[in-house]
């Protein structure tokens, strides 16, 4: 079964679509269906499945979450013990933990199966960039 490992650098909060890899790795790998799992291998980012037409869809969800989750020097977050890695650490967890990790997209006629205006994200909640690794892992 097929296996890779996607790095991706981040600049700091936001998302950042990898479609086009994923689709890379699957084209190439030949199946004509099958299951592609995505798991990214940290605890303060996430992955999604948004709309990827209007950046501004990828600008409200990065609002949304600083306002739901602000840094933990904020404060409505006095509450938080975890604060030696920065600010936007533990609120960073957090977000991680409302979202997801690790993400299944049925592969159909050798493709993904996503909608029309559906992409595959890395969601960063960190405000400095970051290494970002992303495991693909396709089952036939």
């Amino acid at each position: 079964m097929p296996q890779t490992i996607l790095t991706l650098q981040t600049r700091g909060q936001g998302l950042y679509e990898f479609t086009g890899d994923a689709e890379k790795f699957v084209h190439a790998a030949g199946p004509e269906t099958g299951l592609l799992t995505v798991f990214v291998r940290h605890t303060s980012c996430s992955l999604l499945i948004q709309e990827n037409a209007d950046p501004d869809v990828r600008r409200d969800l990065d609002q949304f979450f600083r306002r739901l989750v602000p840094p933990s020097d904020d404060p409505s977050m006095r509450w938080v013990i975890h604060t030696l890695e920065g600010p936007d650490d533990m609120p960073a967890h957090i977000k991680a933990a409302l979202t997801q990790v690790s993400i299944g997209i049925p592969v159909t006629d050798g493709r993904l199966a996503l909608g029309t205006w559906q992409g595959l994200y890395l969601f960063e909640h960190r405000d400095r960039p970051h290494r970002r690794e992303i495991v693909l892992h396709l089952s036939s």
